[in-house]
């Protein structure tokens, strides 16, 4: 078929753009993602449009980086820092959702925009700052914890917040509060079911599952781990929540097993090598420059409060939870991105007719700025001051 295998072609040029933009991008001494987005911004506006093909191999590997952040976990400091991370949610939530509402209310009259734009401005996409918080080694920190449990926390309160916005301002769209929380439960209730059954076939206390390896799991361990970990993706979009929350638990569940660290060190070298440098492309070309328009002084300013309710709201719930305040800054940063998701609930009000192309075309501006700002401004808030060591004067 003619044009059959043009898909390689494109893919060929998405990696090639991926590793030149990461490349300019270390040697200025900027993190990889930083220029990997950038790369994708240009090669979509000038060159090749963003495919099926190029979407789907950026899911996959938003899944894989996700799921190499939960197996690098450390589960007793997740663990030590949920209450921290349930206030951070709650800052993070609450507080962009009321700037911005007011904001809106303020500059147009209208209560269903305000609340809508509202809930947008509350989605957060932390595969940006995970990547970048990597590069500098600090996903591990008690401020990576807390951004990583903030944000599965705050996935699951934007859920809710939508079907309540939802059910409110349309309510013959409504599809059921009480639905929703059941399936968020449910889902959970898995998770919690198979990372006992895991954990306990890891440490051989099941006996049932030592009949596991007629598999022969400890050969094939990659290969179970890719599947475990694009089962629970599944699962969890199918439950409404995002495949990144339940790649995310994939990780945690098998970073408590024996063979991690050669899951981590293999599935690392799959997804550094082909699916993540796609996915940050695909984000940047996902944003064509041709077709933005700044827009008046309300969406500039949704774009403005959007990002200062996320590093305030965020940043005080760290505060309150026992960070310093230069960890709270910098937990605020890491939690200001958007992505996809926002994007996707604003469509959603314009095919409800309750927001208009001028906010959908501000929310895309904003999944563009916070893109492009977090790695840079994450570099600069982890960056240590210089020691200066005192001499004494010469007699």
């Amino acid at each position: 078929m003619e044009n059959g295998y043009d898909f390689l072609l494109q893919l060929a040029l998405v990696l090639l753009a991926g590793n030149i933009g990461g490349l300019v991008s270390k040697k200025i001494g900027q993190p990889l993602v930083l220029g990997q987005i950038i790369a994708g911004v240009l090669l979509g506006t000038y060159f090749i449009e963003k495919t099926e093909v190029i979407y789907y191999f950026s899911q996959i590997g938003v899944i894989i980086l996700m799921f190499i952040a939960g197996l690098e976990t450390d589960v007793a400091e997740l663990n030590r820092s949920k209450g921290s991370s349930s206030l951070i949610a709650l800052g993070g939530v609450a507080v962009p959702f009321f700037m911005v509402s007011g904001a809106f209310y303020l500059f147009s009259g209208n209560l269903n925009l305000s609340i809508f734009m509202g809930v947008v401005s509350t989605a957060t996409s932390v595969s940006i700052s995970v990547q970048t918080l990597r590069e500098l080694k600090k996903l591990k920190s008690r401020q990576g914890m807390g951004i990583l449990g903030a944000a599965i926390i705050d996935d699951i309160v934007g859920i809710i917040l939508l079907s309540v916005a939802i059910s409110m301002l349309v309510p013959e769209s409504s599809t059921g509060i009480a639905s929703v929380i059941a399936k968020l439960a449910i889902f959970f209730a898995i998770v919690f079911v198979v990372g006992i059954a895991v954990r306990d076939y890891s440490k051989g206390e099941i006996s049932i599952a030592r009949l596991m390896g007629i598999f022969n799991i400890d050969r094939m361990l990659i290969s179970y781990a890719l599947i475990f970990v694009l089962a629970m993706a599944f699962l969890s979009e199918k439950m409404g929540v995002a495949a990144v929350t339940g790649a995310y638990f994939a990780g945690i569940i098998l970073s408590m097993v024996k063979g991690r660290h050669t899951i981590s060190h293999n599935i690392n070298k799959i997804g550094t090598v082909v699916f993540t440098p796609i996915f940050f492309v695909s984000i940047g070309m996902g944003i064509n420059l041709n077709s933005l328009s700044l827009g008046g002084l309300a969406e500039i300013s949704f774009i403005v409060l959007a990002i200062l309710g996320k590093v305030v709201g965020c940043g005080l719930g760290a505060k309150v939870s026992g960070f310093k305040w230069k960890q709270s800054l910098q937990v605020g940063v890491g939690m200001i991105p958007r992505a996809e998701v926002a994007i996707i609930i604003a469509s959603l009000g314009v095919g409800l007719g309750v927001i208009g192309n001028e906010q959908l075309t501000a929310v895309v501006l904003m999944v563009l700025v916070t893109t492009i700002i977090t790695p840079s401004l994450l570099k600069a808030a982890f960056r240590e001051k210089p020691e200066y060591v005192e001499y004494d004067k010469p007699s």
